[in-house]
């Protein structure tokens, strides 16, 4: 693998991971969004990833990466309460919280951060190695 691959695997996981915060961030925007119905009602979403191998019939020039598959939304049940006074009440008096779990998603929020920093940190050392090696020339 040559070390020109590493800036692809590491920017590609740097674009999964500014999803997955952008994700959370929404999630957490909509944690206590009320609704009348369980159609209008907000669900937390959850970005999926997978390996993205490409050339990988070659192997000195095979390269992974994350490959965003795409976003889907919890099916977990939607919290319903009855609070008749609320403006958001349906005709039975019936509200629908998000079923966003605020605990999870800081720690979501927080395992995307520390991956986010360790592939700046893959990328910064990628680069001084170059630097480096051009260095060994003079």
């Amino acid at each position: 693998m040559s070390l020109f691959n590493v800036f692809d695997i590491a920017g590609s996981g740097l674009s999964a991971q500014a999803l997955r915060l952008n994700v959370t961030a929404s999630n957490l925007a909509n944690a206590d969004s009320v609704s009348s119905s369980v159609e209008s009602t907000y669900r937390a979403r959850h970005p999926i990833f997978s390996a993205a191998l490409a050339g990988a019939r070659n192997a000195s020039s095979a390269t992974v990466g994350v490959q965003i598959k795409g976003i889907v939304e919890s099916q977990a049940p939607l919290p319903k309460e009855y609070q008749p006074a609320h403006p958001s009440a349906d005709a039975e008096g019936y509200i629908f919280r998000s079923n966003v779990n605020v605990v999870e998603e800081m720690a979501n929020m927080i395992s995307a951060s520390r991956s986010y920093q360790s592939n700046v940190e893959v990328i910064n050392a990628s680069k001084q190695m170059l630097l480096r090696t051009l260095s060994m020339g003079r």
